[in-house]
C-alpha cells in the first residue's frame, strides 16, 4: 500500500489529540480529522473516509462503543477501529470488540507501538495483546445465547478449524498456529480466513470472543472437546 495511512482521532481531550497527532504526523500517518465526542467521530469518518479510527471509548454525549457500533454496523468496507482506555479490563472495551473495533490500546502506549498498531489494522489484522485480551475475554465473555454479542453457531467449522480457533482464542499468532499444528503459516492463513468467513467476523478478535461466548475455549484457557 503506497497511498498515507489515514486517521481520525476521536478523543475529549485536546492534550491526547494533539500529542496523537504529533507522533502520528512524525510517523509519516495523515490524522485527517478530530473528534471530541462519538457523534462528531461518526460524521468525520464520513466526510474522511479514513483507514483508522483512534476511538477513546469513554466521551460526552456519544461515547466510543456506540459510535463503533454505528460505524462498522453493515459496513465490511469501513475503516478499523482501535479503542483507547485507561484501563486494560474494560467492559466497554470488551463490548467495542464484540461490535467490530480491530484491539485497543492503552493511553500511555509509546509512541512506536501506537504507529505500529495502526498500520498492523490497516492490514487488515487485528490488534490482539494475547494476555491482556485473554483476561479481558475472560472476564466479560458470557456463555448465553440470549446475551452474547457476537453468538454464533460453530457446526459450519471442521474439526481442523475448531482447533485453529481455539489455539487462536488463546492468543496465538499465525507462526506459533503453524509449529503448534506442524503446517505452514499460508495453510494456517486459510484455515483462519475460513473461519471469519463462515462465521461472519471482521477479524481475529471478534473470533477470540465467538470462542470463548461459545465455550469453546474456557477461562482457564482450555479448549472444549470437539466431535
Amino acid at each position: 500500500m503506497t497511498e498515507p495511512l489515514r486517521v481520525v482521532v476521536a478523543d475529549d481531550q485536546a492534550l491526547v489529540r494533539t500529542g496523537f497527532r504529533m507522533i502520528l504526523t512524525s510517523e509519516g500517518i495523515e490524522v485527517v480529522a478530530e473528534a471530541t465526542n462519538g457523534a462528531e467521530a461518526i460524521d468525520a469518518v464520513r466526510r474522511t473516509r479514513p483507514d483508522v479510527v483512534l476511538m477513546d471509548i469513554r466521551m460526552p454525549e456519544m461515547d466510543g462503543l456506540e459510535a463503533t457500533r454505528r460505524i462498522l454496523a453493515g459496513d465490511a468496507d469501513g475503516p478499523r477501529v482501535i479503542i483507547l482506555t485507561t484501563f486494560d479490563l474494560d467492559q466497554y472495551v470488551y463490548a467495542a470488540l464484540s461490535a467490530g473495533a480491530s484491539g485497543f490500546l492503552l493511553k500511555n502506549v509509546s509512541p512506536e507501538h501506537l504507529a505500529a498498531a495502526i498500520r498492523m489494522v490497516r492490514t487488515g489484522d487485528a490488534l490482539l495483546a494475547p494476555t491482556i485480551t485473554r483476561r479481558l475475554v475472560e472476564r466479560f465473555a458470557r456463555r448465553d445465547s440470549t446475551t452474547a454479542a457476537l453468538h454464533r453457531d460453530l457446526a459450519a467449522l471442521t474439526p481442523r478449524e475448531l482447533e485453529v480457533m481455539g489455539l487462536l482464542a488463546r492468543g496465538l499468532s499465525n507462526a506459533e498456529l503453524a509449529d503448534r499444528l506442524h503446517l505452514s503459516e499460508a495453510t494456517v492463513k486459510t484455515h483462519v480466513a475460513r473461519i471469519l468467513a463462515k462465521l461472519r467476523l471482521r477479524d481475529r478478535a471478534q473470533a477470540v470472543i465467538v470462542a470463548y461466548e461459545t465455550g469453546l475455549v474456557t477461562a482457564g484457557g482450555s479448549t472444549a472437546q470437539s466431535s
